[in-house]
């Protein structure tokens, strides 16, 4: 029972390691000190909801329909993070970065918790990798190994979340002034701005625009 919950878990936590707009909000709300724990939560329970999905089955429907709407997908998604980006450079022009925190301001924890909602379920590369991926591989695996399989993968990304939480709550003491909040949005908007634009080329939207360029 082992091995299978190793490789769900190795693999769970290398399909999360890469920067991805779940991770940045974590950071981002660590450092600000601001429902931190909710926010771990609730991406770590999204996560397992979505594996769980993947390996009770659903992998199949999913990947038949991100196959039929893909671009559609793909194209609402680029521009949620886009936006998403554009808003943390908007606090970086204007000088407002980490200022809500520094002034005792706190957003409520439903809108919180909103916008990790859409941040968390707006990005098909979530269902690509929860639902399709882990729920294709976990089906090398019979009964309870499956199951240890899809447990190693949840704990992988509870552990994670929790890490960069801890992480980031021990560097918000270093994030008192107005520029290392402009340099740390300045960092999420780009991070933001590369993903919309990995999903434009993964839905083949930037290709048939650059098809229909050259024409």
């Amino acid at each position: 029972m082992f091995e299978p919950f190793l490789s769900g878990f190795l693999l769970g936590l290398s399909l999360i390691l890469a920067i991805g707009p779940q991770n940045a909000f974590v950071l981002r709300q660590g450092l600000l000190r601001q429902h931190a724990l909710a926010v771990v939560l609730f991406c770590s329970l999204s996560d397992a909801f979505l594996i769980t999905l993947g390996i009770a089955g659903l992998s199949w429907f999913i990947s038949d329909f991100a196959a039929k709407y893909s671009e559609a997908l793909f194209g609402l998604a680029a521009v949620w993070l886009a936006t998403y980006g554009l808003q943390r450079l908007r606090d970086v022009w204007r000088g407002t970065s980490g200022m809500q925190a520094a002034s005792g301001e706190n957003r409520g924890l439903s809108a919180t918790l909103g916008v990790a909602a859409l941040l968390t379920f707006g990005n098909p590369h979530v269902y690509l990798d929860t639902v399709v991926l882990l729920g294709t591989l976990s089906l090398q695996y019979p009964g309870a190994q499956k199951v240890a399989f899809g447990v190693g993968a949840v704990m992988a990304s509870l552990t994670f979340f929790s890490l960069l939480a801890v992480g980031a709550r021990a560097l918000s003491p270093l994030m008192g002034t107005t520029r290392s909040w402009r340099i740390i949005d300045t960092v999420i908007a780009c991070v933001m701005f590369a993903l919309a634009f990995g999903l434009l080329q993964s839905g083949g939207l930037i290709g048939e625009a650059g098809v229909a360029a050259i024409n």
